[in-house]
């Protein structure tokens, strides 16, 4: 339940864009515009929180009554110019494009500014405070505990640990997801920090090379996840053993390591991780790529109200009406706050494979490990191989 409510609770921030919940505010005194809407209703809806808007909605002109054509505003058809604009932000006016996409005839929405304000402030904020608060931990926890060393007298035999195929696997989905890092901090903070630093045209030319990095990269991404999955699945799915480890930290402090078999529980975790979010970053993104053609909110939205899980955690109803536009934005805000959270884990990992752990990075270099290390961080793993093979493990061979 715990993480229901971690969950809803960031469509629930999507679903506002504000980190306040939207509530209803009272109505203003309109007395002074003669009914018509005031500047505090056009703040109050660009801060997001909900306007009634019934007040204006179906003042949108009546053709019925249009006076004759040669009378004064005859032209306009029955309907000012004010009129036509709300027709135009309700969805009642007729309009007609010579395009046939599905955002061609959607000229208003309100989605825009709040979309905005967020993606400028809180995800940027909190977003990049994340990953210097991940590094930053990741730099204490090292000189606090210092590099994982062998503890055992080393044997200079080496136990294969994964074949090339499977090193060109992990390696692929490694690159990708660095080179879509990067261009997507880019992309995201450019504006903010790039143009002051660089000027507006070194940025153009940064940030038309990182969008074109980004979508092509992102191929290799998800064909990289698809072969990840399908070589370790088997490998990672539960076992007794990882209640033990957890239990015990993995021995990161202190205590001997306890036993795991060829990923521990917290390989799986990094795993099952990246299968995910890699996956939820994948399909959002794709979206993103096929503007208007893959609509995730609204029905996501219509699916937990229809269960009533919004209400577990005591917001109101998501909404499930979006325009084409509200719906890429809330993939793109979506894009971005899983990747966040991925780029956080993903520090973690390459920290333990490299200057954290002594050995680990054999894993996925040379695909040979150290026959102590391995008999240290995966026992059972070990023990399977020499039970398949006898005394002496597949690919052992003696130190020069």
């Amino acid at each position: 339940m715990h993480y229901v409510r971690i969950i809803l609770g960031i469509f629930a921030v999507l679903a506002s864009v504000n980190f306040a919940s939207a509530q209803e505010t009272s109505q203003p005194d309109r007395s002074a515009t003669g009914g018509a809407q005031t500047l505090e209703d056009i703040m109050a809806r660009q801060r997001g929180e909900q306007v009634d808007n019934s007040f204006r909605s179906d003042a949108t002109g009546d053709p019925d009554s249009a006076a004759g054509i040669a009378q004064q505003l005859g032209t306009l058809g029955g309907a000012s110019d004010p009129e036509l604009w709300r027709a135009l932000r309700f969805g009642s006016a007729k309009i007609t494009a010579t395009n046939s996409g599905p955002a061609a005839t959607t000229l208003i929405q309100d989605g825009g500014m709040k979309w905005l304000q967020f993606r400028e402030g809180p995800l940027i904020k909190y977003g990049g405070g994340l990953l210097l608060a991940t590094l930053g931990l990741l730099a204490i926890f090292l000189l606090l505990r210092g590099r994982i060393r062998i503890d055992g007298e080393k044997t200079g035999n080496k136990i294969e640990r994964f074949k090339a195929f499977e090193r060109f696997g992990h390696w692929v989905l490694a690159g990708s997801f660095i080179l879509l890092g990067i261009t997507g901090l880019v992309s995201l903070m450019g504006r903010k920090f790039l143009i002051p630093a660089f000027g507006h045209e070194a940025f153009s030319t940064v940030a038309i090379a990182s969008k074109w990095i980004h979508n092509n990269v992102s191929w290799a991404f998800m064909l990289a996840l698809v072969m990840i999955f399908v070589m370790w699945v088997m490998h990672n799915l539960p076992s007794r053993t990882d209640i033990n480890w957890l239990l015990k930290g993995g021995g990161i402090f202190g205590g001997g390591h306890p036993p795991a078999k060829k990923f521990n529980a917290g390989q799986k975790l990094i795993f099952w991780s990246v299968i995910v979010l890699g996956s939820s970053i994948s399909v959002s993104g794709l979206a993103l790529l096929f503007p208007f053609e893959i609509n995730l909110f609204a029905p996501t939205f219509a699916k937990l109200n229809s269960i009533g899980l919004p209400g577990l955690i005591g917001i109101a109803e998501l909404p499930t009406t979006l325009a084409p536009h509200e719906e890429m934005q809330y993939s793109q805000l979506w894009h971005a706050i899983v990747s966040f959270v991925l780029m956080a884990i993903i520090f973690a990992h390459i920290y333990i494979g490299s200057v954290g752990m002594e050995g680990a990075y054999d894993a996925m270099g040379s695909g040979e490990v150290e026959e102590q290390w391995a008999r240290e961080h995966h026992s059972l793993w070990v023990e399977e191989l020499k039970a398949k093979e006898g005394a002496t493990p597949k690919g052992a061979t003696p130190a020069e």
